[in-house]
């Protein structure tokens, strides 16, 4: 465990931090001057201040450096306190190339890796679960850090906040929640909407405190973390202040706020410096001089920085994966994969077998998912029989698919590797706001500062009588769209569990699909171990090309074994990774046959087969080389229904295979 240094005190900032702290609250207010006279100068775009809201940083004069900041964007003040310095808040306010983003994160969505602060996401409230995650871990690994979680009084109406205290409550987490109440999300008030105002916060995890009064933040904060840090578990610590100014550089609050409500507001630089002249700390002569010398300061940073270059557009896809995160050859002498020996069985069974192989090699690695642990082992069974090899590592999920994956953002972020199972991948819903905002971005937004190796796994597709609308989705194109987000559709054991070894320790996000009508399928061992990334070509020929996926390579299989028997010679290549794709071996085989078919079970418009076609007629090698309009197999756009007949009629069949070939054959 980690000693901690700072005595926590319950009078307020102590004594000789009294004058430094208000020098902070006077710097913060003076970058946001300066930074509305920036953006009015035309050298930036968008400004939100944090004018009012420069009392809270006293939280930060309790923390340790190994305690996690989980900012928003009205947190200046406390990125100032954990060493984001002027000149690097004026980088990130004009986007330049040496910001903490590149320029690639709005202004004001701040991140500072050094000083141990997350990067800002703007879909309001998605902080929160990897807040809960990140706190988890200091749990798991038996440390003594803390989380704080900044999140305005609005977003608290977020249903993932809730989901995060929540968690945060059950496994006595520790995560101290920093409300900014400021009266208002953007123009509508607040006062009888917010969850405190409705009575939904736990009385004994909530202090409310004046948000405006440095002292009391301290004090107040400093009883919750003392309680926090002896495993008390979560505490909510709700800051009622005033917003100054308006809610961004897009704003007007003059719009829906009286001239009496502005001129009521309470100024915490003010109020605090008051005191301190009061207490004979200060005099009003020191608070002037510090004034002029921080806005002539100021004012020569911003001068430099915005002299400085944006950034190189030509480097606007890097980092967007780990800089290895690309297929491989499967030719006869690619890497054989990570395997000791053959491996059979089922889908299922490779899971279990790849599961049970990453616990024992990876002590980071966590498992975490709905009804997972034993005696039920998941659903379908994937995780049984783990619990001992886990040693406490493998746990249930709440039914909350965003907390899962939420949680798993914070715990990848802080170095572990989480492992989650989604029961269906048609109910990756509620979780799209972290896979979409949180996960696929993080490495991007941060230049990689920040890392997020989470490993989803989900069953996916139809071929399955039974399933209906939510349990048969083949959605994979939702997530290929999003940037950042490894994806393979394994078919087989064996590439079933080369694709998780790959993944345990892959420096990215994955998400593996596995398809249910073939999950229990038996086979027999491999003559030779699957290579862990890349495409495989099924079958040889030289008249046509027929590439699938999944559920996809049986029905390509019985097509091209029908045709075979007049003589039709075929290849027929298995995806598995559809990101990265292995474009070279299907553009390969496309210029050698000239003939193409797609085979996919997805619903045909803006599906990943579509895509795909587009791809390999966007080069003049492949489009000269085509003897034949490519053709897709596909479900046409309509969900798939219950009954087995209907489901039949609408997912493509291997007869369809069959025409299509014949078609481009014609």
């Amino acid at each position: 465990m980690t000693n901690r240094k700072k005595e926590i005190g319950l009078s307020g900032i102590p004594a000789d931090r009294r004058a430094d702290f208000l020098e902070l609250m006077l710097l913060s207010r003076e970058c946001d001057r300066r930074s509305g006279i920036v953006l009015r100068q035309g050298e930036a775009w968008f400004h939100i201040s944090s004018a009012g809201h420069e009392a809270l940083a006293a939280v930060c004069e309790l923390l340790e450096p190994e305690d996690l900041l989980v900012p928003h964007y009205r947190d200046r003040t406390l990125l100032l306190a954990r060493g984001m310095d002027p000149e690097a808040q004026a980088r990130d306010l004009m986007a330049k190339a040496g910001s903490h983003s590149g320029g690639r994160n709005m202004s004001a969505h701040f991140g500072h890796r050094e000083g141990n602060v997350f990067s800002v996401a703007s879909p309001t409230g998605s902080q929160c679960l990897p807040a809960v995650g990140a706190a988890w871990a200091t749990r798991l690994r038996d440390r003594e850090d803390v989380v704080v979680c900044s999140i305005g009084d609005a977003s608290t109406r977020q249903g993932e906040f809730f989901e995060a205290l929540a968690f945060a409550v059950e496994r006595a987490l520790p995560v101290l929640f920093l409300v900014s109440d400021n009266g208002y999300g953007i123009s509508t008030p607040t006062a009888d909407m917010s969850p405190r105002a409705l009575g939904l916060l736990p009385s004994a995890r909530t202090t409310v405190v004046d948000g405006a009064d440095p002292d009391a933040v301290h004090a107040a904060a400093a009883s919750a973390l003392k309680a926090i840090r002896a495993g008390a578990g979560p505490h909510v610590l709700w800051c009622e202040l005033d917003r100054l100014d308006p809610h961004t550089s897009s704003d007007d609050h003059r719009v829906y706020r009286s001239e009496e409500d502005l001129a009521a507001l309470r100024d915490p630089v003010e109020l605090f410096g008051a005191r301190l002249r009061a207490e004979g700390v200060v005099d009003e002569a020191w608070i002037e001089r510090t004034r002029r010398r921080h806005a002539d300061d100021i004012e020569t940073v911003y001068e430099r920085v915005a002299a400085e270059p944006a950034a190189d557009p030509k480097t606007v896809m890097d980092h967007l994966f780990a800089p290895d995160a690309s297929p491989r050859s499967t030719g006869p002498d690619a890497d054989a994969g990570p395997f000791t020996e053959p491996c059979g069985g089922t889908m299922v069974s490779a899971v279990n077998r790849a599961l049970a192989a990453g616990l024992a090699r990876h002590p980071e690695l966590v498992l975490f998912g709905e009804d997972i642990d034993d005696p039920k082992g998941g659903v379908f069974g994937f995780t049984k029989g783990l619990s001992e090899a886990a040693a406490g590592r493998m746990t249930n999920a709440p039914l909350a698919e965003a907390t899962i994956v939420g949680a798993a953002v914070g715990l990848a972020a802080a170095g572990m590797r989480p492992v989650v199972e989604l029961q269906f991948v048609d109910f990756a819903g509620p979780a799209w706001n972290q896979i979409a905002a949180q996960l696929t971005t993080l490495r991007w937004r941060s230049l990689s500062a920040w890392q997020c190796p989470v490993v989803i796994y989900a069953p996916w597709g139809g071929y399955l009588p039974g399933g209906g609308i939510w349990h048969s989705q083949s959605n994979e194109s939702l997530f290929t769209h999003l940037p950042g987000l490894r994806v393979v559709v394994p078919s087989t054991p064996e590439d079933t569990e080369a694709a998780f070894l790959e993944s345990f320790t892959a420096d990215d996000p994955t998400l593996i699909l596995l398809p249910k009508h073939l999950m229990r399928r038996r086979r027999e061992p491999a003559a030779r171990p699957a290579p862990a990334l890349g495409a495989r070509t099924l079958r040889s020929g030289t008249e046509v090309t027929v590439v699938s996926w999944g559920n996809g390579t049986e029905l390509a299989l019985d097509a091209v074994d029908a045709l075979a028997a007049d003589g039709v010679s075929a290849d027929v290549i298995d995806l598995r990774w559809l990101v990265p794709l292995d474009r070279e071996t299907v553009a390969a085989s496309v210029r050698r046959t000239g003939r193409l078919v797609v085979v996919q079970e997805d619903n045909r418009t803006s599906s990943f087969g579509a895509g795909l076609i587009t791809e390999l007629l966007s080069r003049d090698d492949e489009f000269y080389s085509l003897l034949a309009p490519p053709r897709l197999v596909t479900r046409e756009d309509v969900h798939v229904p219950f009954h087995p007949d209907l489901e039949r009629a609408v997912l493509p069949a291997a007869d369809d295979v069959v025409a299509a070939v014949r078609s481009v054959l014609a």
